[in-house]
């Protein structure tokens, strides 16, 4: 017989333990439940969580769930961490990103005609840092690989899902205002709140190291990136 309260207790010890985000369908198995009330149990402790101000959230990353330290609280959490070892995306980095989560899938061919510029080296760190993968492949000659985001991208970045990505105006008119940044994260993946960020190396073709987020204000995160416009506008068209 399902028992709510239990399973709640469950859910949390669940989470605590995986790290990772905890997918509904995973989480009905090890507690006996239908994938609906586990559903409806994660729910229930996110709404709890936030209305009672905790130190941590419950955060939705796709089908899953997972615990987050709260946005308010990075502060502290730095005093306690630093010194951090510091990882950073290259702009070369951040502009196929950003073809990347807008056109998938999409070919290397594809992300290179919208750049001008080969970009092999730049896709394997993406791949590497697990932010991009293997979607399939293209039906056209040669049936080359089709690349995506991946659920680290949407945890890095604070989505719950690609529905979240600003329009591509939106970007286009940040990007006119801002200055040169570049994105940092955290060592920690414990750790998964938006970072501060800090002026980019346009020079830089190849990933260099990238580090935590400090703020959690999640769709802003890659319209506040600078990105090439005329390269977003490109990517529109196609």
């Amino acid at each position: 017989m399902f028992n709510k309260k239990m399973t709640k207790s469950a859910l949390e010890s669940l989470m605590y333990i995986w790290g990772e985000p905890l997918s509904a369908h995973d989480a009905a198995e090890a507690c006996a439940v239908t994938k609906e009330e586990a559903l409806d149990c994660f729910l229930e402790l996110q709404k709890e969580y936030d209305q009672e101000g905790r130190g941590l959230l419950i955060r939705r990353v796709g089908d899953g769930f997972q615990f987050a330290t709260r946005p308010e609280n990075a502060e502290f959490v730095e005093k306690l961490c630093t010194p951090v070892k510091t990882r950073k995306l290259s702009q070369a980095a951040l502009e196929v990103l950003a073809i990347i989560a807008y056109k998938q899938p999409v070919t290397k061919a594809e992300i290179d005609a919208i750049r001008g510029i080969k970009c092999d080296r730049t896709i394997e760190g993406l791949e590497k840092k697990g932010l991009i993968g293997e979607k399939g492949r293209s039906n056209r000659i040669g049936r080359p690989i089709l690349y995506g985001t991946t659920d680290t991208f949407l945890k890095q970045f604070g989505f719950t899902s690609l529905k979240e990505l600003p329009e591509l105006a939106e970007i286009e008119n940040v990007i006119g205002e801002s200055e040169e940044y570049e994105y940092e994260f955290e060592k920690d993946d414990a750790q998964m709140t938006i970072a501060e960020m800090t002026r980019a190396d346009r020079a830089d073709e190849e990933l260099t190291d990238w580090a935590p987020e400090e703020d959690a204000g999640s769709a802003a995160a890659l319209a506040d990136a600078e990105l090439d416009a005329r390269t977003l506008a490109e990517a529109e068209e196609n």
